[in-house]
């Protein structure tokens, strides 16, 4: 594949949902506000630096929706024709994979009694935390029970994107035409300050329910229907909606308590509304050549987006190896802040190993055995590294 062939504009947004995710779980724990940063920086820039890892996750599956559709369009012509063996077939390849290598390296460290790593609150179990990672519904377990240690805790997004796409080709195959579809589509997407008003009370589930997650991702589905439809014939019309949706992006970003106080639960409706917008911009300034090559100093962000997944997955490794060591080290929280660079490079460092080494060959491999053909992995890669 070309090096150019790639949407250099979405791979960056999906490495900036990647980092902002970093940042918080760094932050949680050692808070820039707290180190020398906070004498000449101001303290809402800090904030928003360490507290947007929630945001990143939603910008991640309007991503995850818009691309996933935007391939399924490409192969199959409409959604009402998606092959339910074809498209299942590379969701456990791309998914599956990771997801029991992660179990079992936790359970092992549970089992040894890792710091960090081992489930102790009342009502959870190991075999309670395995069931409901492999059975999509370790958020709802966590709403019921209580956080669960961080490296499991990571796996409530993926809960809801899964059972998202498990549901996706029935509900196109049944709906049959867009003139059903694309209202049901529009009515989840909009819920999304009302689903979240629902989980008031619990802290958790107002963070992990599911619902406000799938309107994320249908909000992407719907930009996907948009860019595949429409294509506007004046280059103003796609720069304007790329300007919008970004100046939209960075607004709910860098200003949410002003934000908030303006339009309470529907800051999170800007959010993905302005996501969607900045990934149908950018979709259609790739496919119309307006942008033929990546911006400068950049190809780091697209690289954390690239491996956005395997980042996503084990990053908690390096988070609370990097704070251990940091106390160990005497917690100094005035220098505080030079722990971020080395964590984030040894969140990309191992989210590229573990997708070099192991997710793409699984990927490929189980394509190959599922499908009974052949595929293009580079392409299909591209397009699904969600």
């Amino acid at each position: 594949m070309n090096r150019y062939e790639r949407n250099h504009g979405i791979d960056v947004l999906r490495g900036l949902s990647i980092l902002l995710v970093i940042f918080n779980h760094v932050g949680i724990r050692i808070p820039l506000a707290k180190t020398g940063l906070a004498a000449f920086v101001p303290d809402w820039v800090l904030h928003t630096v360490n507290y947007r890892g929630y945001e990143g996750v939603f910008i991640f599956f309007v991503i995850s929706g818009f691309l996933i559709t935007t391939n399924s369009l490409h192969r199959w012509g409409s959604l009402d024709r998606i092959s339910f063996k074809a498209f299942y077939s590379r969701r456990f390849a791309r998914i599956v994979p990771c997801l029991i290598a992660l179990v079992l390296v936790l359970s092992v460290l549970h089992a040894v009694g890792a710091h960090g790593y081992v489930i102790h609150r009342p009502g959870q179990s190991l075999s309670g935390a395995i069931l409901s990672a492999f059975g999509l519904h370790l958020n709802w377990y966590e709403g019921q029970t209580g956080w669960l240690p961080a490296g499991w805790d990571v796996l409530w997004s993926l809960s809801i994107e899964e059972v998202f796409y498990l549901a996706f080709p029935i509900v196109c195959l049944l709906t049959r035409r867009l003139w059903v579809l694309v209202p049901l589509l529009v009515v989840l997407a909009l819920s999304l300050p009302v689903t979240r008003s629902w989980a008031y009370g619990n802290e958790i589930w107002l963070e992990k329910a599911y619902l406000p997650g799938m309107a994320a991702i249908a909000t992407g589905v719907l930009g996907a229907l948009i860019a595949r439809h429409f294509r506007p014939s004046r280059t103003w019309v796609v720069r304007l909606l790329v300007a919008l949706g970004g100046l939209g992006l960075a607004t709910g970003l860098l200003a949410e308590i002003y934000v908030w106080h303006v339009m309470g639960e529907g800051f999170m409706l800007l959010l993905t509304i302005s996501t969607m917008g900045l990934v149908v911009g950018m979709h259609w300034r790739h496919a119309m050549n307006l942008q033929s090559r990546p911006l400068r100093g950049l190809g780091w962000l697209r690289s954390l987006g690239f491996h956005s997944y395997e980042i996503y997955l084990t990053h908690m490794f390096v988070v609370l190896s990097a704070v251990a060591l940091f106390h160990a080290t005497g917690s100094n929280m005035q220098v505080g802040y030079l722990w971020y660079l080395p964590s984030i490079l040894l969140c990309w460092l191992l989210g590229a190993a573990v997708a070099h080494w192991f997710s793409i060959p699984s990927d490929r491999t189980l394509r190959m055995i599922l499908l009974r053909r052949p595929e293009t992995g580079a392409l299909n890669r591209a397009s699904e590294v969600v």
